[in-house]
């Protein structure tokens, strides 16, 4: 989770990785999605697709790199351990933009909007679950797909 607000990342590539996605879940975040038009009072997407491609091109690449470095330095077993539905590199881009969305409601909500801690919940959950997958997976309990 620090690794997600830019502090602490040294340590190894999972923390440099998890920082890359929240910068793009950021990005993505301050993307001005719709904007009116001033002539027909409708809404119009006023962003370069071009940016949303490259910023979901680059997400795709990181989570692809988290699990291939995974699959290298993380022993699998295979045998009698229960599949689990998504990779670690899914896992972690979806912590990455809870960490972004639950940071931004803390800047931009009431202290008491039921969205602020809707958002802090649903992070200490992920958090929660993301921990419980390593010690499973370390344990030889649980198994990664393989995509």
């Amino acid at each position: 989770m620090r690794a997600c607000r830019g502090h602490r990342v040294v340590g190894g590539p999972l923390l440099w990785f998890a920082r890359d996605l929240a910068v793009l879940h950021e990005r993505r975040l301050r993307l001005p999605l719709l904007a009116i038009a001033p002539s027909e009072g409708a809404p119009v997407i006023d962003v370069d697709p071009g940016v949303i491609l490259e910023v979901e091109r680059r997400r795709t690449e990181l989570v692809m790199a988290v699990d291939d470095w995974v699959a290298r330095c993380v022993p699998q077993h295979r045998l009698g351990a229960t599949l689990h539905t998504e990779t670690v590199g899914s896992v972690i881009d979806r912590l990455a933009e809870s960490s972004v969305r639950a940071h931004h409601a803390l800047m931009t909500l009431d202290a008491h909007d039921e969205l602020l801690h809707s958002a802090w919940h649903h992070l200490a959950e992920l958090a929660d679950a993301y921990d419980d997958l390593v010690r499973d997976i370390v344990a030889g309990r649980r198994r990664l797909p393989e995509w």
